[in-house]
């Protein structure tokens, strides 16, 4: 494993190192769709969803979830060529939850999957209250063909917070879910937003450090609105402030200097569809946002070098 080291505590373990000492090369997500819901959507627990959640389910980036998992990978492939000479990918289930079916069709779903040579990681984005005991055993049985990943969106350890962006479920549902997937085998990947409504910077920082403690990896974002959402609504409401640049580069790396060492770092910003991207308008050019995010750490002596991976 490659840091980027100053000093004894500072750092920054970034996928990119993790995936070329792991497997020899930079491996590209191919986002996929598996055709499922989401309990927030169909009344399980919820039926809005969370606030921030756009129709697609997040999968904004996938091929069109009528076309078999197959044609959509190809798409994928196609549409990274020009990035990379790789013939390995990860296949990363994006829209919704996709632990959320009967094992029987995620069984079959996953299986024409893991066995593709050009498959290297099988990534799976989800909830924690979607994992049971049916789940879990049959992550295992993957976990021992291929790597299996899950990603988990916790977004805020602020119970508050959590209950406003109607996440749908208490921190103890998502500790637990990430204790039963590593007796399983599989890694855990956490996903936090930074600069949700009415959060501090305290609340952020705690957030990193409650997940530091927790998961294998972690993918930060920041807030963004996007069209037909109930919090484009609040946002045109003028009910609260969104970070600037400024602030959302000042807070990451203040987080990053609470994850622990063995925490793999995913992601630093995210980027939305420009499409229905309504604010900030700064966040959608992430070449420059990821510019000066390298730039403030190593100005504060987080990292060391000139390239940071994206």
């Amino acid at each position: 494993m490659k840091y980027n080291l100053v000093g004894d505590n500072m750092y920054i373990n970034m996928l990119s190192d993790y995936l070329k000492d792991t497997f020899g090369e930079k491996l590209y997500r191919i986002s996929l769709d598996g055709g499922m819901t989401c309990p927030n959507r169909d009344g399980t627990c919820g039926n809005k969803g969370c606030i921030f959640c756009s129709e697609n389910g997040s999968g904004e980036f996938t091929p069109d979830k009528y076309l078999s998992i197959n044609s959509q990978i190809e798409i994928g492939k196609s549409l990274v060529s020009h990035k990379t000479k790789s013939e390995k990918f990860i296949a990363y289930f994006q829209a919704f939850s996709n632990t959320y079916a009967p094992v029987d069709y995620l069984r079959k779903l996953y299986f024409s999957v893991i066995y593709r040579e050009d498959i290297a990681v099988l990534s799976i984005a989800t909830r924690p209250d979607c994992i049971n005991e049916d789940v879990l055993a049959l992550l295992k049985e993957l976990n021992l063909i291929k790597p299996v990943w899950v990603e988990l969106g916790l977004q805020t350890s602020n119970e508050k917070t959590a209950e406003f962006i109607r996440r749908g479920y208490k921190n103890e549902i998502y500790e637990r879910a990430v204790r039963e997937l590593k007796k399983v085998g599989c890694k855990v990947v956490t996903h936090i937003i930074l600069g949700l409504p009415y959060e501090n910077k305290d609340d952020m920082i705690n957030t990193a450090l409650f997940v530091g403690t927790l998961s294998d990896a972690v993918k930060f974002h920041m807030l963004y609105i996007l069209k037909n959402t109930d919090l484009a609504k609040l946002y045109e409401d003028s009910r609260f402030n969104l970070l600037t640049q400024e602030e959302y580069i000042d807070v990451l790396c203040q987080c990053i200097r609470v994850i622990p060492k063995n925490v793999i770092i995913h992601r630093l910003t995210g980027d939305a569809d420009k499409k229905t991207l309504i604010a900030p308008m700064w966040s959608a050019n992430k070449k420059k946002v990821l510019n000066e995010i390298l730039n403030a750490l190593k100005d504060r002596d987080v990292i060391q070098g000139e390239k940071l991976a994206r």
